[in-house]
């Protein structure tokens, strides 16, 4: 330990030039205590069973429809244009009275925007429909 004799030629007014490190062991002794409370609430919080990805390749079947949109937005019932919204739901509003209720599936090329996707899927859901699927291509295979 050093100690400052006055009669050595320093004063008390002398700048001490040395960190005192107590307040910093403190703030982060108080900041490791409390990350050390929080992370377990924080991933234990919510129980959240997460979906699994998962493909089916399925066969469709001659009474499943099929809305396309095209990379315009359009909309297609089969092979013709549908030019409404409301005439697309009225068409389906048909088949969710048919038993059992045929699938439908959205077939959108991959430029269009989502827009025209959520109408389809909206009116499905007005009209009553349960089973909607998408009809994608698989990503190609690494040689």
């Amino acid at each position: 330990m050093a100690m400052i004799i006055s009669g050595t030629g320093e004063s008390e007014d002398d700048v001490i030039s040395t960190i005192n490190t107590t307040p910093l062991v403190d703030v982060m002794l108080v900041l490791l205590i409390i990350f050390l409370i929080t992370i377990p609430v924080v991933n234990f919080s919510v129980p959240v069973d997460l979906p699994k990805e998962r493909n089916e390749v399925r066969e469709s079947k001659p009474e499943d429809i099929v809305v396309s949109v095209d990379s315009q937005g359009r909309i297609y019932w089969l092979d013709s244009r549908v030019e409404s919204l409301d005439a697309l739901i009225v068409k389906l509003k048909t088949l969710a009275q048919m038993s059992p209720q045929p699938e439908v599936h959205i077939r959108g090329d991959w430029k269009c925007t989502y827009e025209p996707v959520g109408k389809i899927i909206y009116a499905c859901q007005r009209a009553g429909i349960v089973k909607i699927g998408f009809i994608t291509e698989p990503p190609a295979r690494a040689l």
